[in-house]
């Protein structure tokens, strides 16, 4: 049969949307609770935040923090297998991956229903700005945009700051992602006006919106949610905005969450709407494909 036909055709899939604090094995057993809890409403994909077993750390630059990283395969690839083994479901995991002495990743670890570790995607775009100083942690990821195979479909998984670029989006969909999901930890310092801090969230829905349109493809987003304080004092923190969300492949809204609380985000969607929506907005049919070779290059001038 063919690749690039879908055998799944109805897909429940759960966002777990939490607020964390400082006691790692606390968020770990609300985490294996609200998975539970997801499996048993029928879900078969469950997908977790960005760095979903303890707080977002990158908030200040201090190399004690390289001590909570984990190797791939390590301790959570193989706690929660264990756990999509018993549930038979696909998880979707976001950990800080220890490659080697000194060489950290921002890794995506999908596990299979049996448990196996079905593939990885380490976050390519990284960024580095007040309150998320990522590049002090971090290599850019080199791993590619392609999607992991599954026995709920491709998996497009990218990560937050990637969520910006149209680029990885098209890629992972050119590569066969059947859907498009990001972890995520976006939200609010502090001192942005009311005002700004709209224009923010309204554009990370939008972005996103924008690739399920360009790539008629569903996108999942999860986001973390809750206050997490600047360990350094200089800012203070982070206000997460929730509103984990999953968009159909004409950017319409099937799902979001709240934008404050911790929320099981439950979502039946359709993949056969990836062909219907394709054959009447033929996109990839029409791309000017040779006339994109500046695409390679930082800027045109």
């Amino acid at each position: 049969m063919p690749s690039n036909l879908f055998i799944i055709t109805q897909m429940r899939v759960a966002l777990i949307q939490q607020s964390n604090t400082k006691d790692l094995q606390a968020n770990i057993n609300k985490l294996e609770a609200n998975i539970r809890t997801a499996s048993a409403a029928g879900a078969t994909l469950v997908v977790l935040q960005e760095l979903h077993n303890g707080l977002y750390f990158c908030q200040t630059e201090d190399p004690v923090f390289f001590d909570m990283a984990e190797t791939i395969p390590g301790t959570s690839t193989r706690y929660f297998g264990k756990l999509a083994r018993e549930l038979q479901i696909v998880i979707v995991l976001s950990l800080f991956e220890k490659r080697a002495q000194g060489l950290y990743h921002n890794t995506a670890a999908v596990i299979e229903k049996d448990g196996s570790i079905a593939g990885k995607y380490r976050k390519m775009h990284i960024p580095d700005d007040p309150a998320y100083y990522e590049k002090f942690y971090f290599t850019p990821g080199d791993l590619g945009f392609y999607p992991i195979q599954t026995s709920v479909g491709n998996l497009g998984v990218l990560i937050c700051w990637d969520q910006w670029y149209p680029e990885a989006a098209r890629l992972m969909a050119m590569s066969g992602a059947e859907l498009l999901i990001y972890p995520t930890a976006i939200g609010w310092e502090s001192a942005d006006s009311d005002e700004e801090k709209q224009r923010q969230k309204e554009a990370w829905i939008i972005s996103q919106r924008g690739h399920a349109i360009a790539n008629g493809l569903h996108v999942i987003s999860c986001n973390r949610t809750g206050h997490e304080s600047d360990p350094s004092g200089v800012t203070n923190g982070i206000q997460f905005w929730g509103n984990s969300f999953v968009s159909g492949p004409q950017g319409e809204i099937l799902a979001m969450a709240d934008s404050k609380n911790d929320e099981i985000l439950i979502v039946d969607i359709d993949t056969k709407k990836t062909e219907t929506v394709r054959r009447i907005w033929p996109f990839f049919r029409d791309r000017r494909i040779d006339a994109f070779s500046d695409l390679t290059k930082r800027w045109i001038k």
